[in-house]
């Protein structure tokens, strides 16, 4: 531009301002509310209260994440930290309260189900809780498809938060898993970019039976 006179710079460089730029917004911390409900094709959702819905929480903040999945007669959470590649599983069932810790490998081996999923948009779009989705499915090795709505207007910077959702372009606020006749369905209730204290990743030092991954596996307990 150095030949240019001066107002014809800066009359290009007010052009490029005024030009809109990705209002993708990237964020640290966040936290969002499902309802997670499950059920057979064709079949009415059953009532709340037994196994079949659920509140599902996630919590992020920098490199951690805390995933939480409760109703009337389970619970459990799961803690992972992208740095170490490490997590935690906490499960609470009929009166069990069990401590699982995973390392890398394990971790990797629990989630590669989803090594390799890559999300496809389609035409179809949806507005959800204020923000405009875009519907997309993926389909993992083993089969099962996911089809889910998610906003580009909210990108998680810890994209590891959610094995599934590591290749997605924006934050899912609507998805099912279908494997089979079988369908599972998440819809967020809520978002909430606050900060998120440190203690949502404190793990417990007590009143738990503390085992390994190898070991959760004999148990059926690693899932």
């Amino acid at each position: 531009m150095k030949n240019l006179p001066t107002h014809a710079v800066v009359a290009i460089l007010y052009l490029l301002a005024a030009v809109p730029v990705d209002a993708q917004k990237k964020v640290a911390e966040l936290t969002i509310v499902y309802d997670y409900s499950i059920g057979l094709e064709g079949a009415e959702p059953k009532q709340p209260g037994g196994n079949e819905t659920a509140i599902h929480t996630i919590y992020i903040k920098g490199s951690k994440s805390r995933s939480e999945m409760t109703n009337a007669l389970f619970s459990s959470t799961t803690f992972y930290d992208a740095n170490t590649g490490s997590g935690v599983i906490l499960k609470e069932v009929s009166g069990q309260k069990l401590l699982i810790r995973l390392t890398a490998d394990n971790w990797a081996e629990r989630n590669n189900l989803y090594d390799g999923l890559v999300f496809t948009d389609t035409s179809g779009t949806r507005e959800i809780a204020g923000y405009h989705c875009v519907k997309a499915i993926g389909r993992t090795r083993s089969g099962a498809t996911i089809t889910v709505f998610y906003t580009k207007d909210i990108l998680p910077q810890n994209r590891e938060y959610d094995p599934a959702f590591r290749s997605l372009a924006g934050l899912p606020l609507e998805y099912e898993l279908a494997n089979g006749n079988v369908k599972i369905r998440y819809l967020v209730s809520k978002i909430n970019f606050n900060p998120v204290p440190a203690s949502k990743f404190d793990i417990p030092r007590s009143g738990y039976r503390e085992m390994n991954y190898e070991e959760s596996k004999k148990s059926n307990l690693g899932g």
